[in-house]
Order: C-alpha cells, then sequence, then structure tokens
C-alpha cells in the first residue's frame, strides 16, 4: 500500500465516492483499488508469502488430525491430557484476550471517551482471542459439529468446564455483537448499527460480567488436579485469582503489542485521530498494566506464604519460579514504571511485550512445564506444533483482513476525498 500510495492511490476509507456513488462490495473488498493493484499489493508482502507456506504445510496436518484422531497428532494421554492446543491455544489466548470488556468498560460506563480511538482494536483484539481459543479448543475435542451435545443437550452444571464453555460461549456472543458496529458502518447498514449501539451499555455489562467470571473459571479448572501442578505455581485458594488478576495486564499489554504492531506495519489504515493520540493512551495503558501487574505480584507472593511453600524455593523447581516471578513480572513492573514516571512510550512498548511474553510463560508453565512435575516431562508432537502455529497464523490473517477494512484504526469519512 506504501507503493501505492506514491502514486496516488488511497484505500477505500469512506461511506461514498468522491462522485458520490455507492461503494460496490466487490470494491470494499479490493479496498477501492482495481483488482491488478490488490493483487499486486499482496505479492509484494512478504509476510504473505510466509503465511502461504504456513497453510500449505500445516492446514494438510488439521486435515490428518481430523481423519485420523487426536492421537495421530499429539503425545496426549491419561497423565497429560492436554498439549498446545489447551496449554496454548485456550490458557494463553483467553488472558490476552482480556482488553475488550476492560477497554469497553473504561469508555462505556466510565465515559473515558479519551480512549475511544483504541476501542475498536481492543473489542477487535478480544473478539477474535476468544473465537480463536474456541478453534485451538475445537481442535483439541475433535467432531466441532456436534458442539451442541455437550452444551445443550447433556448439561453437566457441577463441571467447570462446563461453565468455562458457556461463560465463552456467551460472551463470544456479546463481542460479536459490540464488534458488529464496525462491520455495519462498513457495509452500510445504518438501522443495525443504530440497534447495536442503543444497547452498548447492557452489553458493556454483561462483557464485564462474563468476561470476570470465566478468567477466574479457567484457573479453578486446575482445583480438579490437586497435586498434579508444582505448588509454587498451584494454589487452592487463590488459583482462580490468580488466572484473572494476571488477565488484568495481560489485555492491556496486549492491546499495547497490537498497536504498535499496527503503528510500524499499517500506519497507512490509521487516520490522524488514532496516530496523534496512540502515544498518550499508550502510556495510560501501561499504567493500568503497572497497577495490575503489581497486584498479581502480590498475591501471588501471598499464595506462597499462605500455603507455606518456601521450602520449594531452594529447589530447582523453585529457580525457574524466581525466574519468572522476577523475570516477568517483577522486571517488566520495574521497566513499565520507569517509562510512565518518564513519558517513555518506546519503553512502555518493549514493555508490554515482555508482560505478553510473561504471561504466555505462567500459562505454559501451570498448564504443561510444571504439569505432572512428579513424572516426567512431556515434549509436544511436531505436528501438535505445526498445527498450533498454522491455528495462530490464521489468527494473524484474520486479524489483517479485518483491520484493512472495518473501521477499526480510522473513522468512515462521509464522501472520499478528491
Amino acid at each position: 500500500m506504501k507503493k501505492l500510495a506514491t502514486y496516488g492511490v488511497k484505500p477505500h476509507d469512506a461511506a461514498l465516492k468522491a462522485d458520490g456513488k455507492q461503494w460496490s462490495l466487490m470494491e470494499k473488498l479490493l479496498l477501492g483499488l482495481t483488482l491488478d493493484q490488490y493483487i499486486g499489493q499482496v505479492l509484494r508482502n512478504k509476510l504473505n508469502w510466509v503465511l502461504a507456506i504456513i497453510f500449505a504445510i500445516g492446514i494438510p496436518v488439521i486435515i490428518y488430525r481430523f481423519i485420523f484422531s487426536l492421537g495421530a497428532v499429539t503425545h496426549a494421554s491419561y497423565d497429560y491430557p492436554w498439549g498446545l492446543f489447551l496449554g496454548f491455544g485456550l490458557f494463553c489466548m483467553v488472558p490476552l484476550s482480556a482488553s475488550g470488556f476492560m477497554l469497553g468498560t473504561t469508555v462505556e460506563i466510565f465515559g473515558r471517551h479519551d480512549f475511544e480511538p483504541i476501542e475498536r482494536l481492543a473489542l477487535l483484539n478480544g473478539l477474535l482471542g476468544y473465537f480463536f481459543a474456541v478453534v485451538y479448543l475445537l481442535v483439541d475435542l475433535g467432531q466441532p459439529w456436534r458442539l451442541s451435545y455437550p452444551m445443550v443437550y447433556s448439561f453437566g452444571p457441577a463441571a467447570v468446564l462446563f461453565l468455562v464453555g458457556w461463560h465463552v460461549a456467551t460472551y463470544l456472543s456479546v463481542q460479536v455483537a459490540e464488534v458488529s458496529t464496525a462491520f455495519f458502518e462498513w457495509i452500510g447498514f445504518k438501522r443495525g448499527y443504530d440497534f447495536i449501539r442503543k444497547g452498548t451499555v447492557g452489553l458493556t455489562v454483561a462483557g464485564i460480567i462474563l468476561s470476570t467470571l470465566h478468567q477466574g473459571a479457567l484457573g479453578a479448572l486446575f482445583l480438579y488436579a490437586p497435586g498434579k501442578v508444582h505448588p509454587l505455581w498451584y494454589s487452592s485458594a487463590f488459583q482462580w485469582i490468580h488466572f484473572f488478576t494476571s488477565s488484568i495486564p495481560a489485555g492491556l499489554s496486549m492491546v499495547i503489542c497490537v498497536s504498535t504492531i499496527v503503528i510500524y506495519t499499517m500506519k497507512w489504515r490509521c487516520d490522524q485521530r488514532f496516530i496523534d493520540n496512540l502515544d498518550r493512551i499508550t502510556i495510560s495503558l501501561a499504567k493500568g498494566a503497572a497497577m495490575g501487574l503489581s497486584t498479581y505480584l502480590i498475591i501471588k507472593l501471598i499464595a506462597v506464604a499462605h500455603d507455606n511453600e518456601w521450602a520449594y524455593l531452594a529447589t530447582g523447581w523453585g529457580t525457574w519460579w524466581l525466574l519468572e516471578i522476577v523475570g516477568f513480572v517483577f522486571a517488566p513492573l520495574v521497566l513499565l514504571s520507569y517509562a510512565i514516571r518518564h513519558k517513555l512510550v518506546g519503553l512502555c512498548r518493549v514493555g508490554a511485550f515482555w508482560v505478553v511474553a510473561g504471561i504466555i510463560l505462567n500459562r505454559l508453565n501451570t498448564a504443561l512445564i510444571t504439569f505432572n512435575w512428579q513424572l516426567y516431562q512431556e515434549i509436544p508432537h511436531k505436528f501438535e506444533i505445526i498445527i498450533s502455529v498454522t491455528i495462530f497464523a490464521i489468527y494473524v490473517t484474520t486479524y489483517r483482513f479485518i483491520l484493512n477494512r472495518l473501521p477499526i484504526l480510522y473513522k468512515f469519512k462521509p464522501q472520499a476525498d478528491e
């Protein structure tokens, strides 16, 4: 798109053309470019070639999984009932998608309209993160066409996983409604846009309730397996709150990370309002992430003291726990605090990426690395790694597709510029 911009070509970003005519659906999908221009810019983008290679390798492996079942692509067993599909796809994607309910609450409930330029990006991040967490889950469970059976026909209200399933499904529906305002603007369906906007406060409140419940419920899942997760990562009294409090800095940091990638790779798609306010918003989000991170750190230390697990710190697992806490909680907290104090946006962004890495490490530690710590360490199957990377590549592709078209990073103009 940068190359086309040098020739005066602008992407579709207005409700009407310069001559006052409506855009056709195909013109909107092609960003207002001709077919030749669009194909040219697709082929020039090196990331598209990387994604094409991943799909060429990974999609046949996904098909192979559904033909020959889960055992053909994982080392799953009664000792290790879940692998990367849940360890990464569910337990990592869900906390990193907590941005939706937090930014929605900030803008719609608390009236902080100064965060509006990034609100839709946060909502989209939440929607896609949850949606692909469900995709990972369905790849792990198999037979996605029978999803209605455990959800509707065979109720299990005493099961935490049943609770998580309904929370995620309901919250996903709420997020679809919240993001649909951008879609309705894009297709020109004003009645639909007005209808959703009238219920924005209700949708936001529902999002708060559902998201806070299932973030904690994910942690409560581990209460089914006492003794399997290492005691430094497990606390029956605090497990749910560990997952909930860590999701706050995770979601806010993920928005900073995504906005950083966007501003460096898709600046042509951002309007001036987004560009001018991004640095200020980034520092504000970093403040929230730092406060959430400090709360999480204190609760982690209280949990160790409450369960009196200090002796484990002198072991090899204790060294690994200290690396996580000091290297990926305390260190980024110090960096973010310094960056906020001196208004260093670049360091805020570095700290956000650091926090995201720490959250991923914590979830992998809890769900995979320290799971069955007294038995043996499970190495993921090569096909499991390929499928996980492929689904994440589909997530990135979907993210880019939507950001390129829907008014997420920009506002629709009444009419295209001459």
